[in-house]
């Protein structure tokens, strides 16, 4: 059949319709789904059709079949795991990306996506206060991002003793040591997996979850091979980052590669109001965040960065014949990430940025943090609720007595759906865990949370 832009018409007005009445709904919906997997499940997976449907009626079955079971993660009322919101711009931006439709692998193929993530990533490494030469990737999500960091320094260390990883693989390979906190996330824990480097020694951290530098010193110094360091930045439950400056000197006093993990901490780093805490960032190897955490695009999107640019080329670049290379010394997007095909995930983080600015970047992030600390304050002074974490950025974690009652008020909570905190297990202790990380939420979400939760204790 020839193309025809009026096939495309009818399908997107439904859908643009439906998004806005989705986006009209989210500010005083119930936070939780109503539906379950294995509901909606049933209701999409009945036979396929032996026949075509009309693309606009695809649209209107899909939107009313899933609604039920839509979480309003948009909501300033989310605060489960850490998952952002999604910007004006960066919604729009994605939008064009999809109906684009560039597989943003190559600059000669795809050149305006690709001149945007370099865009965008030098504006990244600006903000961040990163090395300029460094390589910016635009991954799925942390846990890539994390990968293509770690087996940036993989090679590297390899290299160093005489091993070249891409030509001989890892068997027989020296033995590399990973060291981490006793924090790391899981994260970490999957991509060294997918590395084939095995589960990390764990350095003792105190009681924020911060490695303690001496403790490091320590490990390296009973190590003779070479080694990866993975530092955080943003502990899961604290928010508390590693000290920086004095664990990346000790680890490369010791001949270490550093990667940070900072899935949703690293971009304190924009603000001058964390820059103590965070001396010395600059001087690591690589590091992971995510845009659909703090910057709140829409999933998925994770960035890498890598300061020395041959060790994540020497990762992931690929030369073909049939395959268009950029010129000497510049990299294809494919160069940096795991994928050779995907779409232009950096396009919104490029908007979102554009229509921020800097001092909006600084405004997005010192205002999660804000919402933290008032969230924090106004539990605390409810009866029988533990603020148990130094509340130094987005996360706050609460015990309301003991365990039992803990996980009372959290499933009571949920239950009722106004608000969402997830539970977990912080220090041995069950914990509600809050995380702040949409940009809409304002004042009257944080009275309204404060008051759910206090609904949550009186009847559960």
């Amino acid at each position: 059949m020839p193309f025809d832009p009026d096939d495309y018409t009818e399908a997107l007005d439904r859908a643009r319709a439906h998004a806005a009445d989705w986006l009209g709904s989210v500010p005083t919906r119930p936070v939780h789904p109503t539906s379950t997997a294995d509901e909606l499940a049933t209701l999409f997976g009945r036979p396929l059709p032996d026949s075509p449907t009309d693309p606009a009626t695809v649209i209107d079955e899909l939107v009313t079949t899933a609604e039920p079971g839509l979480m309003a993660i948009g909501s300033g009322r989310f605060f489960g795991w850490v998952i952002g919101g999604t910007l004006p711009a960066a919604l729009a931006a994605d939008w064009m990306v999809s109906t684009w439709d560039q597989n943003n692998g190559m600059r000669f193929a795809t050149p305006a996506t690709a001149a945007l993530e370099e865009a965008a990533g030098a504006w990244l490494l600006d903000l961040l206060g990163l090395p300029a030469g460094a390589d910016v990737g635009f991954t799925t999500g942390g846990t890539s991002a994390n990968m293509a960091g770690l087996a940036a320094g993989r090679g590297e260390v390899l290299r160093r003793v005489g091993w070249d990883v891409n030509e001989r693989g890892l068997q027989g390979a020296p033995v590399i040591t990973v060291l981490a906190g006793e924090q790391v996330h899981a994260s970490v824990l999957l991509a060294l997996r997918y590395l084939g480097l095995g589960a990390p020694q764990l350095v003792p951290a105190d009681d924020q979850g911060r490695m303690r530098p001496d403790e490091l010193a320590l490990a390296l110094a009973e190590i003779d091979g070479p080694v990866l360091v993975v530092l955080q930045a943003g502990e899961l439950h604290s928010g508390a980052f590693d000290p920086m400056r004095e664990c990346i000197e000790i680890a490369h006093e010791n001949s270490a590669w550093v990667h940070v993990d900072g899935a949703f901490g690293l971009w304190a780093a924009v603000s001058p109001r964390w820059a103590s805490v965070l001396d010395g960032l600059d001087t690591a190897d690589s590091w992971a965040t995510d845009a659909h955490k703090t910057l709140n695009v829409p999933y998925d999107c994770g960035v890498v960065i890598v300061a020395d640019p041959n060790a994540i080329r020497s990762a992931f670049s690929v030369r073909t014949d049939y395959l268009i290379h950029p010129a000497e010394g510049r990299a294809d997007p494919f160069d940096l990430v795991p994928e050779l095909s995907r779409r232009a995930r950096g396009v919104p983080v490029w908007a979102a940025l554009r229509s921020l600015g800097r001092s909006g970047v600084i405004d997005l992030v010192e205002g999660l943090a804000a919402n933290a600390r008032a969230l924090a304050s106004g539990l605390a002074a409810l009866p029988g609720v533990e603020v148990l974490n130094d509340v130094v950025f987005t996360q706050v974690s609460l015990s309301f007595g003991t365990d039992e009652r803990t996980r009372e008020v959290t499933e009571r909570l949920i239950a009722d759906g106004a608000v969402w905190m997830s539970g977990s297990r912080w220090q041995g202790r069950a914990v509600l865990r809050i995380s702040v990380s949409n940009w809409s939420t304002d004042a009257a979400d944080v009275a309204a949370s404060v008051e759910a939760v206090a609904q949550a204790m009186r009847s559960s």
